[in-house]
């Protein structure tokens, strides 16, 4: 009996010692310096990222690790769920002035926008103010259908590193309007304050929503656009009518001059019903000037990706069905901006899209009369401080001045100015003929 009482007081003991953790070493100097090291480090490195977009950090370290560690749709889906968790960078640089610019009577702090695509559903608030909190002035979200649907196959997304350029063939995926719209009027402030001018409710900023259409809809329906302005013109800035998409099966036929015309004339027209004191602008991806001067349409994106290959391209996933664009794209993008100018009056903006990467690009887009630019694949190739280091190449210039210089020289006149053009050279030839005669004398 002793030993048994002595054995089950002794069992106590032992399942401690089994289970018990042992005591901590004593810290020394070392290990305290080590772990102090560390923290401060920690916090450096944090606040580098949290603080400067346009670090070395963003551009050197994360943007590539995520471009060579995951592929690029699960790249592109981290970075969209870092700006929902409201820890994503920021810039923290104000606007220079000499960047403002002025679209439809509306001062926007700098030219730079992002492009569609980047958040297609609009995650959340947080994401909505992350992406300004990088600087950009102008947002796009979508392209966002009417039903949800799920959009092309995995894979569908593809760098081209070699040539800093993207292929995609999303398909529009999208979880519809009634999901997106309610995001967006969860944004809005609990206060609301009727000095909002903007949808983005930031100064000197604009939200646009892009608006598609379902693959199931019939390819000559016009229903998809309409409901789209119906349901998103309330809360946003502006509409982007989204006939462009080299993703979508038939889509692309709504360029014919016909149907675009239907088309045009059916979303101004649902516009002008809206119920609301906010107007949003409508805007076309496409290049019939024609149909856009006869319709109410008040500007024009040029432009979306391009099915073409240029015979430069070196990396092997060229050869991937979907639309290209990056650098790339940037030729064509200008060469279209260009026609476009010719032919459209002042009156109607054209904003550049297409292969900007730097403040030269956009210089290049601003001389050939574009009034605001976007980025998209740049942005993804080049990190959070993308939007900054353009904005940083064009100080030194004023952007308006550049812009109203080449819209004034390079956009369509109207009838009354050509007619006068006309009587100007016929009253020069008539001299020039007096004094050919005069001479002859």
């Amino acid at each position: 009996m002793l030993r048994s009482s002595h054995r089950f007081v002794r069992r106590p003991a032992l399942a401690r010692n089994l289970f018990s953790r042992a005591p901590p070493p004593p810290r020394t100097p070392i290990r305290t310096a080590v772990y102090g090291t560390v923290f401060i480090l920690s916090t450096g490195l944090f606040a580098v990222y949290y603080l400067d977009a346009r670090s070395a950090l963003h551009r050197y370290v994360i943007a590539p690790l995520l471009r060579h560690t995951l592929d690029a749709e699960t790249g592109h889906k981290v970075a969209v769920k870092v700006l929902k968790s409201g820890l994503g960078p920021r810039d923290p640089v104000e606007d220079d002035a000499r960047l403002t610019s002025e679209l439809w009577g509306k001062s926007i702090s700098n030219p730079v926008g992002l492009a569609a695509g980047f958040d297609k559903n609009w995650g959340s608030n947080r994401c909505c103010t992350g992406l300004f909190n990088l600087g950009f002035s102008w947002v796009e979200i979508g392209s966002v259908t009417p039903r949800p649907q799920p959009g092309n196959p995995r894979p569908r997304v593809f760098h081209l590193p070699d040539d800093s350029g993207l292929i995609n063939r999303y398909g529009f995926p999208s979880e519809g309007h009634a999901s997106v719209l309610s995001r967006l009027r969860a944004r809005i402030p609990r206060f609301f304050a009727e000095e909002h001018d903007s949808a983005a409710f930031r100064p000197g900023t604009m939200l646009a929503v892009n608006l598609g259409k379902n693959k199931e809809s019939p390819v000559e329906s016009i229903d998809d656009f309409v409901a789209g302005v119906r349901t998103f013109g309330p809360h946003s800035d502006v509409l982007v009518v989204n006939v462009s998409s080299p993703n979508t099966p038939g889509l692309r036929g709504l360029q014919n001059r016909q149907l675009l015309q239907a088309l045009l004339d059916g979303v101004t027209q649902a516009r002008e019903q809206l119920q609301s004191e906010r107007k949003p602008k409508l805007r076309q991806l496409v290049e019939i000037a024609a149909v856009i001067e006869s319709t109410s349409i008040d500007g024009v994106i040029v432009s979306n990706t391009t099915t073409q290959r240029p015979p430069e391209l070196v990396h092997p996933n060229q050869v991937e069905t979907g639309g290209l664009s990056g650098a790339p794209l940037k030729q064509y993008s200008l060469a279209a901006l260009r026609t476009l100018r010719k032919n459209l009056p002042a009156g109607i903006p054209l904003i550049g899209c297409g292969g900007i990467s730097t403040g030269a690009d956009a210089l290049e887009y601003a001389k050939a009369g574009a009034a605001l630019v976007q980025v998209y694949t740049g942005f993804g190739y080049d990190g959070a401080g993308a939007c900054r280091r353009i904005k940083d190449q064009l100080e030194g210039l004023t952007w308006a001045d550049v812009v109203n210089k080449a819209v004034s020289e390079l956009s369509a006149k109207k009838v009354a100015e050509r007619d006068a053009d006309v009587g100007t050279l016929i009253a020069e030839a008539e001299e020039l003929k007096r004094l050919i005669d005069q001479l002859a004398v």
